[in-house]
């Protein structure tokens, strides 16, 4: 009996291992799809054309504007999905999954279509373009246009993240502390804020940096002034692959240095709450 038991074990683990086996090449393909490119692309890339490239004025201009505006619409748009998000966490409406679907539709629609939308309702003729002239400034060809562009399409991931962190804090907590007296906004600061922080700051992170990718909403709103995306088209466009090459280069190597640089900070700061 113990024999029989233990050459069952040991099949079991030995099929477990089969398909552990499987898994592991599945993933392996797949993670060479996504870094094949990558590497081939910096690999095919002399290191002088992007030292000369990362000299350039109009490379070092766009890569901070790009950076700039992105982390600007990050943390002004954030003011507004954070409350939203905590709303469809924990309350139930007429119409919860209409808003659900539109929160979503950005992620769902083609980006040049989003930037037409945008044009539209950033234009001369439109209420916000009227409201803005009268004001002094404008939005189409500006960075605040940018910036509308890029909120657009990546405030989506903010709300989704910061709405299942409300989701998984526990509602007896918030209960209980209303019940003791607390109003409803200092149990939001001070219990649901702080327990779902972890899912907000991965929002935060991803609306960031799908905000600094994007091009094709972008590049209808404002060519001009050019955030990188836009100028790897530019250039692309008017000179050929060698010439987008060494700026795609460093704009992905700028990217994951920002990326990593957050993630950190937001690591800290988590453990340190």
């Amino acid at each position: 009996m113990p024999s029989k038991l233990s050459n069952r074990i040991k099949n079991i683990n030995q099929e477990f291992s089969w398909f552990k086996l499987v898994l592991s090449l599945l993933g392996g393909v797949l993670l060479l799809f996504i870094i094949s490119p990558i590497l081939g692309m910096v690999l095919a890339t002399p290191l002088e054309s992007i030292v000369s490239t990362a000299a350039e004025k109009e490379v070092k201009e766009s890569i901070w504007l790009t950076i700039w505006v992105a982390m600007a619409a990050t943390l002004i748009f954030a003011m507004l999905s954070i409350p939203l998000s905590y709303l469809l966490a924990r309350h139930n409406f007429p119409l919860k999954r209409l808003v659900l679907g539109i929160i979503d539709l950005p992620v769902v629609i083609p980006h040049s279509a989003a930037g037409i939308a945008l044009l539209g309702f950033m234009a001369r003729e439109s209420v916000l373009g009227k409201t803005s002239s009268s004001l002094g400034f404008s939005f189409v060809g500006t960075p605040a246009g940018i910036a509308l562009a890029m909120a657009f399409v990546s405030v989506p991931f903010l709300i989704n993240y910061a709405r299942e962190g409300f989701a998984s804090v526990p509602e007896r907590l918030e209960k209980a502390a209303l019940n003791l007296g607390a109003s409803p906004a200092r149990v939001f600061f001070t219990i649901s804020l702080p327990l779902a922080w972890k899912s907000i700051i991965s929002g935060l992170i991803m609306m960031f940096a799908r905000g600094m990718s994007e091009f094709g909403a972008v590049i209808i709103v404002a060519y001009n002034p050019m955030i990188t995306p836009v100028l790897i088209f530019e250039r692309f466009g008017s000179f050929g692959l060698k010439y987008a090459r060494p700026v795609a280069v460093i704009f992905i190597g700028v990217c994951l240095a920002v990326f990593i640089l957050v993630r950190l900070i937001a690591r800290k700061e988590n453990k340190d709450a």
